[in-house]
């Protein structure tokens, strides 16, 4: 058995013994159509897993308590939709209740413990067509969502202990929440629901036909490449690798993963890699419609993929009817590397840096380094390099991290000197600036691979934490809205620089919902908890921010307060001061710096 917090989803459906009595299999054979068609691909596109089902109820699992509610909210909103017309008596209306708690996994997956019962009692209290949470859930989404909200107040729940406070969540027309317009316009998550007013795209990752698993990096690799082609156009909306790759072996609709990404056209295929042949096909849809707008299929030796990833492109380009500027024109007519071997190595180590550990990183660098000794001249290979480096000054890593950071510098600046029209050097020497201290040349490196990569959410989060050691938190908190519009599914980091960025502007109520909502997705961030051990020490919380403090050096015994100090560039001292008050005010004991 495994004790752990999650976000806990229970539905049942309303009046299920008198509809099945007037007639069973009709009933039966409707619930299952909306499984199949609206429950199920919902619940797969925000992450969830079916627990189980009991008849008509269901118990589901989520990563996060967001997820949960909007999947609950698509799902009951589709659900007035289908009901129009449909007399009273025969209509298919759920129920479902929401907690955040802890729970225990057996080891067949199944749930058990007060977290399962108290979803399971909410539900019970929830009006038909309705959603019901408990304080702990509320808590986490109050701010995030434009439905009218009722506090039912204290509720003894069936078989609880404790009185609970229980919010009503009311399905059909928005109505405006005052939590949210509380909140700073920049701390909103942005509405998928919100289409670009440019052409947008998302390009999902193609599937992997070569009947070898091992060949995945190859297939995600072709797929992103032609997300980074794309994304270097300016008049077109393109959604990050990041949230695109989401719905990879996920069985949902087109339509469903475009609503969800908020883009109009989806593009899909695979890849074939086969000896020295390769076959890519890929299918343009408008998810309006779901009508294909394009279709083609690449049968070429595999020496030819960077002729077919240009070609594809193009193609894309034509289709949607761009009109392209001469920008746009001159960087997609800029060359890349013709090694194919070299590129099947750089592939594979953007693989092993994805995972940001130790070991990920030394393989990345290992393999980032067999590909320059095939193509010295291969930017992309140096750039990945260099990022693994300063990845061992900031996370120490290496035994010597500012020498670390000071290789980093010098191989992002030869990754940018041998291909200048290439953004993941200006992107790597961004980062290397930034963590040198220089942060107005870091600042013009991102610029100028914005300039070059206009849809690159990932140069929009390196200007963030910029602007934020920079002394401009309200600008931070302006970009890292703008990436989350490219990249809603963003990597956890993000709610640390939208924490750190709050933190500056003294919003500490703010910084901790943003620290929460990281420690849901990670739990192992040393970082974070030392944040909210200094924002609960400003607000007086004493207690918790113990607590918090001691979180962190559970995670990380030898978290150093004076080696953050040194290695944070603030350009304010001030800055980081403030985040030693805020520990100082909560009378906690400081390795190196005793009792603050």
């Amino acid at each position: 058995m495994t004790r752990k917090l999650a976000a806990i989803l229970v539905a049942d459906m309303v009046g299920y013994s008198r509809l099945a009595g007037a007639d069973e299999d009709r009933i039966l054979a409707r619930l299952r159509t909306l499984r199949s068609d609206l429950v199920d691909p919902t619940i797969a596109v925000h992450n969830g897993r079916v627990v189980k089902r009991t008849g008509d109820g269901s118990l589901i699992e989520f990563r996060s308590v967001v997820d949960a509610v909007r999947c609950a909210i698509e799902v009951q909103t589709a659900m007035v939709e289908r009901n129009i017309g449909v007399p009273p008596e025969h209509r298919i209306e759920f129920r479902v209740g929401i907690h955040l708690g802890d729970v225990v996994e057996e080891s067949d997956g199944d749930l058990m413990g007060d977290g399962v019962n108290i979803a399971a009692r909410l539900e019970g209290v929830a009006k038909p067509g309705g959603i019901c949470l408990s304080e702990d859930a509320y808590r986490q989404v109050k701010a995030r969502f434009d439905f009218a909200v009722t506090d039912l107040g204290q509720i003894q729940l069936k078989n609880i202990a404790e009185p609970m406070r229980v919010y009503s969540l009311q399905i059909g027309t928005p109505q405006p929440n005052p939590a949210r317009q509380a909140q700073p316009a920049a701390t909103k998550m942005p509405s998928a629901a919100a289409a670009p007013d440019k052409p947008s795209i998302a390009v999902l990752a193609f599937n992997n036909m070569s009947g070898d698993a091992e060949q995945e990096y190859f297939s995600d690799g072709i797929s992103e490449d032609i997300i980074t082609d794309l994304s270097k156009l300016s008049e077109l909306h393109v959604i990050a690798r990041n949230s695109s790759f989401v719905y990879k072996n996920v069985t949902a609709s087109v339509p469903e993963m475009a609503k969800a990404l908020g883009v109009r056209y989806v593009l899909e295929g695979s890849v074939r890699k086969a000896g020295n042949r390769v076959r890519v096909t890929a299918q343009l849809i408008d998810a309006s419609n779901g009508g294909h707008i394009w279709a083609s299929r690449f049968d070429r030796d595999l020496t030819d993929i960077f002729a077919v990833q240009d070609e594809l492109t193009q193609e894309i380009v034509a289709a949607l009817r761009l009109n392209l500027t001469h920008g746009d024109q001159d960087r997609l007519a800029k060359g890349r590397a013709i090694n194919v071997s070299a590129y099947e190595l750089l592939l594979r180590g953007r693989e092993q840096a994805s995972g940001h550990t130790r070991t990920g990183n030394i393989a990345a660098r290992s393999l980032a380094a067999d590909a320059l000794a095939i193509d010295p001249e291969y930017a992309a290979a140096q750039a990945l390099i260099s990022f693994t480096h300063v990845l061992d000054y900031v996370n120490a890593w290496s035994n010597d991290p500012e020498g670390s950071l000071l290789i980093g510098m010098d191989l992002a600046q030869q990754a940018v000197e041998m291909a200048e029209e290439q953004p993941n050097g200006h992107f790597a020497l961004g980062m290397a600036c930034m963590w040198n201290r220089e942060l107005d040349r870091a600042r013009a490196e991102v610029q100028q691979g914005l300039a070059l990569s206009p849809n690159s959410a990932e140069l929009l989060r390196l200007m963030a934490h910029i602007q934020i050691f920079s002394g401009d938190p309200a600008g931070a908190l302006e970009t890292l809205d703008a990436s989350m519009r490219l990249d809603p599914h963003h990597p956890e980091i993000l709610f640390q620089f939208l924490a750190d960025a709050h933190f500056s502007l003294g919003e500490y109520e703010h910084a901790i919902a943003a620290i929460e909502q990281r420690l849901q997705q990670n739990s192992q961030s040393e970082t974070a908890y030392a944040l909210l051990a200094s924002c609960y020490g400003h607000l007086g919380r004493s207690e918790e921010s113990r607590q918090a403090w001691e979180k962190a050096l559970r995670i990380n015994p030898n978290f150093s307060v004076e080696r953050r100090r040194r290695v944070l560039p603030f350009r304010n001292p001030e800055d980081f001061n403030r985040r030693v008050e805020g520990l100082r005010k909560a009378g906690l004991t400081i390795p190196n710096l005793g009792r603050c």
